[in-house]
Parts: C-alpha cells; sequence; structure tokens
C-alpha cells in the first residue's frame, strides 16, 4: 500500500497594487491619535497641581528655615552671646545679621555666631519685586493681624497675593 501525501493548498492573499495587505487605515489612526490627545489634556491640570504643591513644600521649608534662625539668635540673646541694647527685644535688626554673623562674647576667640547660610527666596514671589529680601518683615512691636515692618525682625511671610491649596493666603503661613 503506497502512502500518498494529501496537500492541502492554502489561500493567499493577493497582492495586489491598489490593497493594502497590513499596516492601519487613516481613520483607526485619528482614532488613536484623538485618544492620546484627550489623555494628555486630562493630565495637564495634574502637572500644574504638582508644580504649585512643590512651590508650597518649598515655601513652607523656607519659612521654617527664617524662623528657626530667628529663635537661635533670639536664644543666643537671652544667653549673653551676643551684645544687647537696653531698648532692644533680642530679636536680629534685619535678616542679614542672620547671614552676616555675630561676635559670641562668650567665645574666648571672638568668633563669630551664624544662623543662616543664605536667606531661602520666596517660591512665589518673583525675584525683581519691591522688597530687598524678598519677604514681608514683621516687628516685635506689630500685630499678625497688620505685620509691619520695624526696628527688628520678629516674623517673616511671603509677599504672594495666592491662596495656598489649604485654602490659607499664602501671606498667613
Amino acid at each position: 500500500m503506497i502512502l500518498e501525501t494529501i496537500s492541502v493548498p492554502t489561500a493567499k492573499r493577493s497582492q495586489s497594487p491598489g490593497s493594502l495587505a497590513s499596516g492601519f487605515t487613516l481613520i483607526e489612526m485619528l482614532v488613536v491619535v484623538a485618544i492620546v490627545g484627550i489623555l494628555a489634556s486630562a493630565a495637564i491640570p495634574f502637572v500644574r497641581y504638582g508644580e504649585v504643591r512643590l512651590k508650597e513644600r518649598e515655601l513652607r521649608y523656607a519659612l521654617r528655615e527664617i524662623r528657626t534662625a530667628i529663635d537661635a539668635y533670639k536664644k543666643a540673646m537671652d544667653e549673653g552671646r551676643i551684645t544687647r541694647k537696653l531698648d532692644a527685644t533680642g530679636y536680629p535688626p534685619e535678616l542679614n545679621v542672620l547671614v552676616q554673623g555675630v561676635v559670641d562674647l562668650k567665645s574666648p576667640e571672638q568668633k563669630k555666631l551664624f544662623f543662616l547660610r543664605k536667606i531661602p527666596t520666596d517660591p512665589f514671589v518673583p525675584p525683581d519685586n519691591s522688597s530687598k529680601t524678598g519677604w514681608g518683615l514683621r516687628s516685635y512691636a506689630s500685630t499678625a493681624e497688620e505685620p509691619k515692618a520695624g526696628d527688628d525682625v520678629y516674623d517673616v511671610y511671603s509677599l504672594s497675593k495666592g491662596i495656598g491649596s489649604n485654602g490659607v493666603r499664602y501671606r498667613d503661613w
């Protein structure tokens, strides 16, 4: 008995010049582009919100750093490490004193005490603002509701008119 193999002919696609054997149609491409555009436009607000949150984090850090330095200056003044005038409150006369340093009276070599390496910038206020330091200054004699500069620096606040994501004005942080 002779076994014959039977071959079944496979159907072949005709490759005529007018037909496309593979690839995407124009409609399919337009649908994909439209979907990608919709997804990208939905993501833009999240990216912007992330940028604002980053600036808010920088503002919080800068305020904490400056306020800690002011408190350290006041503590050094109370400990008698800094020369104190009779009518002084014990707070620095200006922010630059925290960077420039003051003579430590308890040091035999009269070394300087430094409280900040540099004054941090407010991320919400453009660098070309009218304030020398970029911060609003509050003296010990003024109230928190109406901060005013004076003979010392008791606190700092942002000069930005914006409102934070928590609903509180940046100025009130």
